[in-house]
């Protein structure tokens, strides 16, 4: 509300009365007495209309302090009772008022905070304010019209919300700003005991004993207090102000030392001015040399093409080869159909030849045939006459033979023979066991050797794991310090070389690498299938380009072996990641490995998305699900393939199992992932105990078979010894027999059979003979036709050879021509693609000198005709920034010279022109205060005696005298009342006075302030308190007389007693408010204008 305050006082257009009443403040004090005495007892005369803006039309309350619901109040214009017993609700409703109005809690006096305003057991309270807002000072008349309702409501937590709304219950505001506006147009304030008299604050003053609390009433009653406390205020700030001016003096000194000092420094530099103005000059030449040059260069090109353009001689060639090629091959036509008619004749013959040939070759094949035959007789013939000669042999044999063996020995033989068949079955059975038995230790050693081979195999691979294991723990339990370790233990260092060099600048843009140190999983249990996804690609490194891929592989060459080294990918970096929303796999439930990462750089996720189409690979945890989204029914759209949680591999026809158990790279619990390969380590080491252990037993073994295979092929070679020794004994016994059993008759049977057949044969021979000498006849006839017809054959290809070579000829006279026409043709395009080239260069060169010569109007906008060369010039612009850095070394850095000196001189310029305007300012200040301070003590003056001169015409008025001492210099108000004018003793003050009597004077003193304040509405509670009978009936008289003279402003007056002797007015309103019974939530009120309250 000191914002308020402020305007009012100092602001001349809100006391619109005292502007009227205090146009000469310079009259002396006896005219301003006398004026002031006329306008007090000139109330007849006085008669102002109804107040038309701020008055309270009507106040409702709801649930505030012990009402429920209270209102609503119509209230007149002009004078308004509000009478009832105590306890009814008036010092609610003038509570209500200032808390409506915006007015804090303690200023009501009834509480500290807002919230204790609420009805007991409700958790908010509602006001409702409606002032008149009608003629030339109404407010927004626009949007309010004639009356402007405010709404405030309080909340449980001590808050309010306030809601202003027009005439038509619009709410056309929520702002407190918006309020605030309000009552300083209207000039209310609610805080201002003059406007708003509590309870409270009557019981105060008249209680009061200190005359400085009397003057402090006054002074904020009148809005003096503020204006002296805003005084005070730019007194205390004009203060501050002249300290820094004196410390801005000092500083002003000093700064303008450092400008001058600046300043000789910055006169020095103007030889290094004068280099500085040739070398732009010389900049301004370079930039149009530079378009003469390149002008020069466009008119030469021009010429060339030119000149290339009207060079003929290749196409002419090409015309003449042309003309050649023709010609050759109209030759060459010739002579390949005079060889096609030749060539006709001898395919004529062709077919008879063939024929021929068919014919011969059938006949010797008959004539081979048929001696065949006749071979075979004679073999047989030579192979009958031996036989003949066998058989008589053996006859004549038979016959010398007289000696016949006895039958004793034929016997023993027999029994022989049979003994030695026995032996020969028991050694064959035996033989047959005994190679059943090798077969048996062979094919034990065998799988022996099998199992010894697999075994071996597997202790190599649990070796060979084993060691990878353990490789892989050190390098986990290296990377708990340091996690790029996992990708190898030269990682970190490789890294750090890589950081040096890119420092150093070995590198366009930094690689990126391993890849599987720069993405995260989001899902721990996806981690074994991502890996399986993308393999090598973890360990992989991604270079900008080819330049910085070969640097990296120089570099890699330092710290990996041959065939260790990661891959190296080329793709080009780019700050944004592939939009794949086309090409993605999108699936409900699962997600692809693209969105199962975490990758902050968009190179990486590139390079992903490039090497292994990640965008287009889904993550599905259950192998059986797998199966079913991939093969049971078609893939997701775009899908290609899936992994599981195992790292399974799952295609749409296809699926393969992982060779990978546990994540090697990407792991996040590193702790675990060592525990479980401790105890992998273990079984590793277990299995290779057992593995060299069964390695022992089945060597073992092997040596004991071999041992039972040589007993047994020894005892097998014995055997077969003696299988061939009886086999050679029984065959002699067997030929002893023969020789013996041989029938002479059978054999002389089958000489006489042989000699039968041999004449047999003989027959068949002569028959052969003269049929192979009739086939050899025909046969040589054949040929001598093929002769003759493979004769003449020769003789057409004889005349053909010649056509042929000369159609050789022919056809490479062709292909040359042919040659020289392509060579000139590609010689003509080289020419015109050459043309073209040099047309576009020249296209080229003209952008490239419309940029020049933009540049240089950008550098010197007229055109230089400059007679030098650019290299001339640009020799002689170096040696003079040579020149200026020399002479800059010197006297320092010019640029640095020049700023420094602005900035000296902008500083000393800045604190000079502070240091005037504070200066200035505190000039008008002083102008500005010392009239305010006038005008202020002249309005003091003229509102103390205001107070003064009415407070003592109320008095006289009513029999009584007395008067008001200001001591303006000691801050202090007495006030001295003589209650008649026949009481001869004189009271000092208002201490010795009765309660009725201090009653009436603080009525009088408070009606003295009514007169001189400009509030469009004054209230007052139990304005009567401590007054007889007689002293309130003079008070409610003097109240009826200020109102009836103040017709403009509006009085609400609240009293526990009767006013049933008011006067009969239209401009006086009586509002009743009865005792409520318990059971009664509302309150009625009566209006009375005529009839007397009672009835």
């Amino acid at each position: 509300m000191g914002k308020r305050k402020d305007e009012s006082v100092l602001n001349p257009g809100s006391q619109k009365k005292q502007r009227k009443e205090y146009t000469d403040i310079h009259s002396d004090e006896s005219n301003e007495e006398e004026n002031l005495e006329l306008s007090a007892n000139g109330s007849a005369s006085s008669q102002l209309p109804d107040g038309e803006v701020g008055i309270i039309e009507s106040i409702q309350l709801k649930n505030f302090m012990c009402h429920s619901n209270l209102g609503p109040f119509q209230f007149g214009s002009n004078l308004n009772f509000v009478i009832g017993t105590n306890g009814s609700g008036k010092s609610s409703v003038l509570t209500a008022l200032i808390v409506g109005l915006g007015g804090k809690a303690t200023a009501t006096n009834r509480g500290s905070s807002l919230k204790m305003f609420i009805q007991k057991g409700e958790t908010s309270a509602d006001i409702s304010i409606t002032l008149r807002n009608q003629g030339r000072d109404a407010f927004k008349p626009e949007l309010y019209g004639t009356s402007i309702t405010v709404n405030q409501r309080i909340n449980q937590d001590g808050s309010r919300t306030c809601k202003l709304k027009s005439k038509s219950g619009t709410v056309i505001s929520s702002k407190k700003e918006e309020l605030i506006g309000i009552l300083d147009h209207f000039n209310i304030q609610v805080d201002n005991p003059v406007s708003v008299l509590t309870q409270e604050m009557s019981k105060q003053f008249l209680q009061t004993k200190n005359e400085g609390d009397k003057y402090k009433f006054f002074m904020k009653a009148t809005q003096l207090e503020q204006m002296k406390e805003d005084y005070s205020f730019i007194g205390k700030t004009k203060k501050n102000t002249r300290v820094q001016i004196e410390q801005g003096e000092e500083r002003l000194e000093e700064l303008k030392q450092l400008y001058l000092e600046k300043k000789e420094i910055f006169k020095s530099i103007s030889f290094v001015n004068d280099l500085k103005n040739r070398l732009k000059d010389l900049k301004h030449q370079m930039a149009w040399a530079v378009v003469s040059e390149m002008e020069k260069e466009i008119e030469l090109l021009n010429e060339g093409i030119k000149a290339e353009e009207g060079n003929t001689e290749l196409l002419q060639k090409v015309e003449e080869c042309q003309v050649k090629v023709n010609e050759a091959e109209k030759k060459y036509k010739a002579i390949q159909d005079k060889l096609i008619t030749v060539s006709e004749e001898a395919q004529a013959l062709h077919p008879q030849c063939i024929s021929l040939k068919a014919e011969v070759q059938a006949k010797r094949k008959a004539v081979n045939e048929t001696e065949i035959i006749y071979n075979r007789s004679r073999t047989e013939l030579k192979r009958l006459e031996k036989d003949r000669e066998q058989l008589r042999k053996r006859i004549e044999e038979l016959k010398s033979c007289d000696n016949q063996v006895s039958e004793p020995e034929k016997l023993e033989r027999q029994r022989r023979i049979a003994y030695l068949k026995e032996q020969l079955k028991a050694f064959h059975d035996e033989e047959i066991m005994i190679g059943q038995q090798v077969d048996q230790f062979q094919q034990a050693i065998s799988k022996c050797r099998e199992e010894h081979s697999r075994l071996r195999r597997e202790r190599s691979e649990v070796q060979q794991a084993l060691d990878a294991q353990q490789k892989q723990l050190r390098d986990l339990k290296d990377s708990k310090t340091n996690t790029l370790k996992r990708f190898g233990p030269h990682v970190p260092a490789f890294l750090e070389a890589l950081e040096a060099a890119h420092k150093q600048g070995h590198f366009r843009k930094k690689p990126l690498g391993p890849l599987g140190a720069l993405i995260h999983p989001k899902d721990p249990e996806l981690i074994l299938a991502i890996e399986s996804c993308l393999k090598s690609l973890l360990q992989a490194f991604c270079c900008d380009n080819h330049s910085d891929e070969r640097t990296l592989q120089f570099l890699m060459s330092k710290y990996y072996t041959r065939g260790y080294r990661p891959q190296i990918i080329v793709n080009k970096f780019q700050n944004k990641i592939y939009d794949t929303s086309q090409r993605a796999v999108h699936h409900p439930e699962f997600p692809s490995v693209l969105t199962a990462l975490e990758i902050d750089n968009p190179v990486v996720a590139n390079c992903l998305i490039d090497m292994r189409g990640i965008e287009t690979v889904l993550l599905i945890k259950n192998s059986r699900r797998a199966r079913e989204v991939m093969q049971c029914n078609r893939p997701p759209k775009n899908c290609k393939e899936a992994f599981t949680a195992e790292g399974d591999q799952v295609f749409e026809r296809r699926y393969y199992s992982s060779s990978f158990v546990r994540p090697k790279f990407l792991s996040q619990d590193v702790e675990a992932e060592i525990s479980h390969l401790d105890k992998e380590i273990e079984n590793k080491r277990a299995q290779l105990t057992a593995s060299q252990h069964r390695l022992h037993s089945i060597e073992n073994e092997i040596r004991q078979n071999e041992d039972h295979l040589c007993g047994h092929r020894r005892h097998q070679k014995q055997l077969q010894v003696k299988v061939r020794t009886a086999n050679a004994e029984i065959a002699d016994l067997e030929n002893v027999e023969e020789h013996q059993s041989a029938d002479i008759h059978i054999l002389q049977d089958e000489a006489e059979e042989n000699k039968s057949r041999m004449e047999s044969v003989k027959q068949d021979m002569q028959l052969q003979s003269r049929k192979l000498e009739e086939l050899k006849n025909n046969l040589q006839a054949a040929e001598k036709k093929l002769e003759e017809v493979k004769e003449k054959i020769n003789q057409v290809e004889e005349i053909a050879g010649p056509i042929k070579a000369e159609l050789n000829q022919a056809e490479s006279e062709m292909e040359n021509s042919k040659r020289h026409l392509q060579h000139y043709e590609d010689k003509h395009r080289e020419h015109e693609a050459c043309i073209n080239k040099h047309k576009e260069l020249l296209v080229s060169k003209g952008k490239q000198l419309e940029e020049k010569v933009a540049k240089a109007r950008q550098i010197f906008a007229e055109r230089i005709e400059v007679a030098r060369t650019v290299k001339s010039l640009d020799a002689e612009m170096n040696r003079l920034r040579e020149k200026i850095i020399l002479e800059s070394s010197h006297r320092g850095n010019r640029d640095e010279i020049v700023q420094q000196f602005h900035y000296a001189k902008e500083r000393y310029e800045d604190a000079s022109n502070k240091v005037r305007n504070l200066r200035r300012f505190i000039a008008v200040l002083d102008e500005v205060m010392t009239e305010r301070l006038k005008v202020y003590r002249q309005f003091l003056r003229s509102l103390s005696m205001q107070c003064k001169l009415h407070f003592e015409h109320l008095l006289r008025v009513r029999g009584c005298s007395g008067h008001i001492t200001f001591d303006h210099k000691n801050e202090t108000l007495s006030i001295t009342v003589q209650p008649r004018e026949e009481e001869k003793t004189a009271r000092s003050d208002l201490r010795s006075l009765s309660g009725g009597e201090r009653s009436f004077s603080t009525v009088c003193f408070i009606l003295s302030l009514w007169n001189i304040s400009e509030s469009p509405f004054r209230c007052m509670d139990e304005f009567d308190v401590y007054m007889d009978m007689v002293n309130r009936r003079i008070a409610v008289d003097m109240i009826l007389e200020r109102a009836d003279f103040q017709r403009h402003r509006q009085f609400i007056l609240f009293t526990p007693l009767s006013m049933s002797s008011l006067p009969t007015s239209p401009h006086i309103r009586i509002l009743r408010m009865p005792d409520p019974p318990r059971d009664q939530r509302t309150l009625d009120f009566q209006n009375r204008n005529d009839r007397d309250e009672d009835q």
